[in-house]
């Protein structure tokens, strides 16, 4: 029998916990949060996501992602705009200092991320996010949402 703290959830549980520690560290100084640099993400590879969409693709609740996106209009780097016939629904696109931000916090980002996953050869990194996004898809089919944006 595995050791509880061995099985599978529970080890991607612990995994995805280091991970969001390292790059909340990495985002801190363009002061954004993991739900801000999720959001402003999202609206900058699929322009006018709703913060709704957004917020399932994130794994985190309407009302997280809604602060997440207040943060960044205020600050100037998303807009939120009506769509036509559909005044109640906001959309969400990023503004130019939205899109340069995004671009240099991403390139923090997957620094980050190749830091991390360097114990792994090539390979096995492909192996492994490859086995992550069936798991993802499997749980969470929202997330993948992202793959079919423009």
């Amino acid at each position: 029998m595995k050791h509880p703290d061995r099985r599978t959830g529970y080890v991607a549980w612990q995994i995805g916990q280091i991970m969001a520690s390292r790059i909340e560290r990495t985002l801190r100084p363009f002061h954004l949060t993991l739900a801000q640099n999720s959001a402003l993400i999202q609206a900058a590879f699929d322009p006018g996501v709703t913060s709704a969409t957004a917020a399932r693709r994130a794994s985190i609740t309407p009302q997280s992602m809604g602060t997440a996106v207040n943060g960044l209009v205020e600050r100037g780097l998303l807009e939120r705009r009506t769509a036509p016939g559909d005044r109640r629904t906001h959309r969400l696109h990023a503004t130019e200092a939205g899109l340069r931000l995004a671009a240099e916090a991403g390139a923090a980002v997957d620094a980050t991320h190749a830091e991390a996953l360097e114990v792994l050869t090539p390979t096995e990194q492909e192996q492994a996010h490859s086995l992550l996004l069936k798991l993802l898809a499997s749980l969470n089919p929202a997330a993948m949402d992202v793959d079919n944006a423009p």
